[in-house]
């Protein structure tokens, strides 16, 4: 399995102090919380997240930010991945993994923020 070791590492520790899960899938190292995806580091450095499938509209109009595409077909509403040069500041990781933290609390109906 390849993926970004950096963005994987940088993930990790935007998620410490959660109780965390990896797992090989999508091409990547995924990132379980409350054993729901949040997270993949793939190999071309971008990252994915699920997240509330009534923000993505709203989602997809941040810099870097599209709609996941596997198999040649788009993902369903509730995934987005941003591309790896949009992630270069901590700031700006840490902002989409918490839209992934809010979403998988909404998902679980824990309050892990």
């Amino acid at each position: 399995m390849a993926y970004d070791r950096e963005l994987a590492d940088r993930i990790r520790e935007a998620l410490s102090g959660r109780a965390v899960r990896e797992v090989a899938m999508f091409g990547g190292l995924t990132f379980m919380v409350n054993d729901k995806l949040t997270a993949t580091a793939n190999t071309q450095g971008d990252l994915m997240i699920r997240c509330d499938p009534v923000r993505v509209e709203e989602l997809l109009e941040r810099d870097g930010a599209n709609w996941p595409v596997m198999r040649g077909r788009k993902m369903s509403k509730g995934w987005i991945v941003v591309e790896s040069d949009r992630l270069e500041s901590d700031d700006i990781l840490t902002a989409w993994i918490q839209e992934a933290i809010d979403y998988n609390g909404k998902v679980t109906g824990c309050a892990d923020k």
